[in-house]
């Protein structure tokens, strides 16, 4: 069966009663909560790390491990779980998140710790994948990546709201209650899925091994690595803002949530925009961002001193995280008929540079570069983006002609 062909029988199958945007909002909730938990690990590092008797190094393992699960679980569970009815797996996936972030708030040892959040991470990928394929599905032609960014919207609405609550809660109610409130929103979103997504049926001739077969396409690997990669240097800054914004900027720890709100503001702006320019020139439009995503890391280090240049600088390096929402169409493109392998790798791509983009960050300051040496190393990791991109389109063009 064709995508195009599944998409039918997909929105065919929807209860007539529910509203495709309700639907799109049910499963924005799933990424809302993941979100959360994703951002607020890093804002609440020095007090689990305190409440778990470890050093923050130490400590800061347990959001890798957490990138790991991530990277590890997106593709096992999208070959497994291949013959799984999507709103089955999105409701296992979200309870299998929810039940994890319990366990974290409840972690009696760093060691349990780290497994626990290793587990929270294992549906991250998948979740997200099965999310935007069900939201493309209800969706004409032209619209599929605005309403892919409607989801991804999750995401970037909990940087601006759920992970400062969740930040406040921790501190203000201890660690745990951080990840406690994300064990609730995924139980939410469980039943909202519950409610209103599609029932679906599995496609005719769905299996593992037609899955699997989106890694033999070339042009597959290559958007993965332009995530893995052009990914990178947003995440190389927001790993050490807050560090910069005390070391270098000068200001007092209250102000830094407001400078990543601004952040969160960013991120939820271009990720609207990326899905309407997707809709209407998606190559092109992707390597635009990832030049835009360039010119606004490198002016990071320029602006550092100044608060409310810091600020603006802060908000258009979040805007550069549509790239998400282009990436996840242009997958829907080239895996032909292994979308949800295709569509969860997507998510496996972009923790993999959560983890690059920091650790070179790391490395640059380690180095004694400063604080504001992350700018050029975001830089720099966009354009590498931006060149694997540009391989990819002048192969898929040779391969055509």
């Amino acid at each position: 069966m064709t995508l195009a062909a599944h998409n039918r029988s997909l929105t065919a199958s929807a209860p007539a009663t529910v509203p495709v945007g309700l639907v799109i909002f049910a499963l924005a909730m799933g990424g809302f909560a993941i979100g959360t938990t994703e951002f607020a690990s890093m804002s609440l590092l020095p007090f689990f790390s305190a409440g778990l008797g470890v050093d923050e190094p130490t400590g800061g393992h347990v959001i890798s491990i957490y990138a790991l699960g991530v990277v590890v679980g997106a593709p096992l569970i999208a070959v497994l779980a291949a013959r799984v009815p999507r709103r089955t797996l999105l409701i296992a996936l979200m309870g299998v998140f929810a039940f994890g972030n319990l366990l974290s708030a409840l972690a009696p040892s760093y060691h349990w710790m780290l497994a626990f959040r290793f587990l929270s991470g294992l549906p991250h990928g998948a979740y997200f994948g099965v999310a935007a394929l069900v939201a493309a599905s209800l969706s004409p032609p032209n619209r599929r990546a605005q309403s892919v960014a409607r989801v991804m919207l999750g995401l970037t609405v909990a940087t601006i709201l759920g992970v400062p609550v969740a930040s406040w809660m921790g501190q203000a109610l201890g660690w745990r209650a951080g990840f406690a409130v994300v064990a609730a929103l995924a139980m939410l979103t469980v039943l909202l899925v519950a409610l209103f997504a599609p029932r679906d049926a599995v496609a005719p001739g769905a299996s593992p091994l037609r899955e699997l077969g989106a890694l033999r396409r070339r042009q597959v690997w290559l958007t993965l690595a332009t995530g893995a990669i052009g990914f990178g240097g947003l995440f190389a800054v927001y790993t050490y803002v807050a560090s910069t914004l005390m070391e270098v900027t000068g200001v007092a720890p209250a102000v830094v949530p407001v400078v990543l709100v601004a952040f969160g503001l960013g991120l939820t702006a271009g990720t609207l925009f990326a899905g309407w320019a997707a809709d209407r020139a998606l190559v092109p439009a992707t390597a635009g961002l990832l030049l835009w995503s360039a010119l606004w890391l490198a002016a990071f280090p320029f602006a550092a001193g100044n608060i409310w240049a810091v600020s603006l600088v802060v908000f258009m390096i979040g805007s550069g995280g549509g790239l998400g929402a282009m990436l996840q169409t242009r997958l829907m493109d080239v895996a032909d008929d292994a979308q949800t392998l295709a569509a969860a790798l997507n998510h496996s791509a972009f923790n993999t540079a959560n983890a690059l983009g920091p650790w070179l960050g790391g490395l640059a300051i380690a180095a004694g570069f400063g604080w504001t040496s992350t700018g050029w190393v975001g830089a720099g990791l966009a354009l590498g983006g931006l060149a694997i991109w540009i391989l990819a389109v002048l192969d898929e063009r040779r391969h055509r002609g």
